[in-house]
């Protein structure tokens, strides 16, 4: 007995495998008794009316005899239609005294016909019916009891039994068949639900195996499950999911190695500066007043970046809060333009804006963020002498804004990494920038429930698309 306390009786497998057994025995059981109650009531129901038939049709021949008052007659058809063991026939005088019988002999030892049951019922003028043991056997019988009446006066009563062991040792044939079948459903039900069983609860298990070692920080596994069934979807879906989660991972390592090296660049140059500081370069006026402001360009350098990654982490956390309000499209693309004129004019850039009159609505000071980092990055890339230009038009029940500058655009194996944080394609890469701009523009435009896109071809600039709902 030792297999039994091997059995994992929580899981899911041993579950399955007791339901579907429990079920087919609940349900076989249900069916076969009822089969044997229908086919025992159906098998007595016909014997009542078997007996009801051939006790109406004797029982004329015997009202004849009596009116007649022709007793020899009477034996005759008892002798006639009984049947030693299995039919017994009597008739009774109207006062309850055995005339005849087709067993004449025993039926000497009973001393009061009236406790036999249907008797006193039957000389009542009743017609009785019913099941009950023998007269002078323990054997069980099915009797019947009725009068005999001829132009409404009682001549007797006829009683007829026949016994039901041949039907109970048939009965008994078909319980032990029925119940040898229904051990033999029971056992293939019993492989059949094994195999169902192990065929669920199989990928289940492995599937928590694959959960597990996902947890444990094995992450890009494949997990291979062949059903064509709602597990199969579940194990495309798992393995979507340790795609996402392996890139996730890579995506977070490479994001604390840009950190790293974006923080230690600025710190790196204060810690030399005011180290030469210290060993003397602050006697030298023209070179202390350099140092200085070294030392001030790498500090707001540092402070940009540092206020650039909390904005980044309070976006792609959601717990940024928007102060919406509804904002003209121009207004704020004006003011946009405002914040970065000096810059464009240092670098002989011009815009040529077409935007129509919308209203949108969401938070001013965040869109207006988004829009400068995408003109820092357009002013970045412009040369000289070229103009940035501006469109925005409504498209359904959308505020589309195109920002497209003259540059010399962005290769192809770089535009679906564009948006990405610390993005290290040329272009991004190029001046003080530390590549968490259009990332951080993204995150917002996002937040805003729209959306941003990309364009561009080599030699002839880049268009960034927002899509913005009205």
């Amino acid at each position: 007995m030792g297999w039994i306390s091997k059995i994992k009786w929580n899981s899911i497998h041993t579950k399955l495998l007791a339901t579907y057994l429990l079920l087919t025995t609940l349900g076989t059981s249900l069916m076969s008794g009822y089969v044997l109650w229908s086919f025992h009531a159906y098998f007595m129901s016909m014997r009542q009316t078997e007996m009801r038939n051939w006790t109406t049709a004797i029982n004329e021949s015997v009202a004849d005899a009596l009116e007649e008052n022709d007793r020899e007659r009477v034996k005759l058809i008892m002798e006639r239609y009984g049947a030693a063991e299995t039919i017994t026939i009597r008739v009774f005088d109207s006062e309850g005294k055995l005339i005849a019988s087709s067993s004449p002999r025993p039926d000497q030892q009973v001393k009061n016909w009236l406790e036999i049951p249907g008797i006193r019922a039957a000389l009542e003028q009743q017609e009785v019916q019913g099941f009950t043991k023998g007269v002078l056997t323990n054997d069980d019988r099915l009797f019947i009891a009725q009068p005999i009446v001829r132009n409404g006066q009682l001549l007797g009563v006829l009683r007829m039994s026949i016994t039901l062991q041949q039907f109970q040792r048939q009965f008994a044939i078909v319980i032990w068949t029925v119940l040898g079948t229904l051990v033999f459903t029971l056992l293939l039900c019993t492989l059949i639900s094994e195999w169902l069983a192990r065929s669920l609860s199989h990928p289940i298990q492995t599937m928590k195996n694959f959960a597990i070692r996902l947890g444990s920080g094995h992450f890009g596994d494949k997990l291979q499950i062949r059903q064509s069934n709602e597990l199969d979807q579940l194990a495309l879906e798992l393995n979507r999911m340790s795609e996402r989660l392996a890139s996730l991972d890579q995506e977070r390592r490479a994001f604390l190695a840009n950190v790293s090296h974006e923080l230690r660049t600025p710190i790196s140059n204060v810690l030399v500066t005011v180290e030469a500081l210290r060993n003397g370069a602050a006697s030298d006026p023209a070179v202390s007043d350099r140092f200085f402001q070294n030392v001030e360009d790498e500090t707001k350098r540092l402070s940009r970046l540092i206020g650039d990654l909390l904005d980044l982490g309070r976006l792609e956390a959601g717990v940024t809060l928007l102060e919406k309000q509804h904002i003209q499209l121009v207004s704020l693309i004006r003011r946009a333009l405002r914040a970065v004129e000096t810059r464009m004019q240092n670098s002989q850039i011009s815009a040529q804006v077409n935007v129509a009159d919308l209203q949108i609505q969401g938070d001013s000071e965040r869109l207006l963020q988004a829009l400068l980092n995408l003109l820092d990055n357009a002013i970045k890339h412009s040369p000289p002498n070229s103009q940035i230009l501006i469109t925005g038009y409504k498209e359904g029940k959308q505020a589309v804004v195109k920002i497209r500058d003259q540059g010399q655009g962005i290769k192809d194996s770089d535009l679906s990494r564009i948006f990405e944080q610390f993005y290290t394609g040329d272009r991004s890469r190029q001046g003080r920038g530390v590549g968490l701009g259009l990332a951080i523009t993204k995150r917002i435009i996002e937040a805003h429930g729209g959306s941003i896109t990309v364009s561009s071809k080599l030699g002839e600039g880049a268009t960034f698309t927002i899509y913005l709902p009205i």
